[in-house]
């Protein structure tokens, strides 16, 4: 083998490997382009000013326990949405981090939604929910359709987890494309919880 051959499939290998990891992350970037008027921090966490935010599209269908659900349901309050799967090993990191900050705020007009994605049963979903104590409810998408309603550059399908923080007029305020401890959690709602609806 050449050179110039070795060099070729390592190159083409480096590529599969990193789609592959693209499938399930504890980081990433913007999925493209579009004007959703979010600007990355330090922390990774991307948030968009009052008046300048993209609406959110609604999310709805049965959750993995087969009831209904919609998103529009939660307008006037804050809704927290997650996607995760039970094969990401982030998702599996974070999952106590919503579940306890979720307990901590229900009596404070935030609302929590997971869409689990690209499980292709439900058996591995209900199982992960029950191993990490979630009780707040997930949609099922397993084709991953739901976060493609999404505008460009909002969210980039290929990351999970990713979490929106959706203020009471149902526009994307903060983003997270990768694995959230209790602390960015928090710093990602508290400031949209503390805003007046309508001003």
């Amino acid at each position: 083998m050449t050179a110039a051959s070795r060099t070729t499939l390592l190159a083409a290998g480096a590529v599969v490997t990193a789609l592959a990891l693209s499938a399930c992350t504890s980081g990433g970037t913007s999925g493209g382009g579009g004007n959703t008027n979010l600007v990355t921090g330090k922390e990774g966490i991307a948030t968009a000013a009052k008046g300048k935010r993209a609406e959110a599209p609604e999310l709805s269908g049965k959750t993995i326990h087969g009831k209904q659900l919609s998103t529009a349901d939660y307008k006037g309050e804050v809704l927290v949405v997650n996607f995760w799967g039970s094969w990401c090993g982030p998702c599996r990191i974070e999952a106590k981090n919503f579940q306890k900050v979720h307990e901590d705020l229900k009596d404070e007009d935030v609302r929590f939604v997971g869409v689990n994605t690209r499980d292709t049963s439900l058996t591995p979903a209900l199982a992960f929910e029950e191993e990490q104590g979630i009780t707040f409810p997930s949609l099922y998408d397993p084709t991953g359709k739901l976060m493609l309603r999404f505008e460009k550059g909002t969210l980039n399908p290929q990351l999970v987890p990713s979490t929106l923080v959706i203020d009471r007029e149902g526009k994307i305020a903060a983003r997270a494309l990768s694995a959230l401890s209790e602390e960015k959690l928090r710093g990602m709602i508290e400031p949209v919880l503390a805003e007046k609806s309508g001003k």
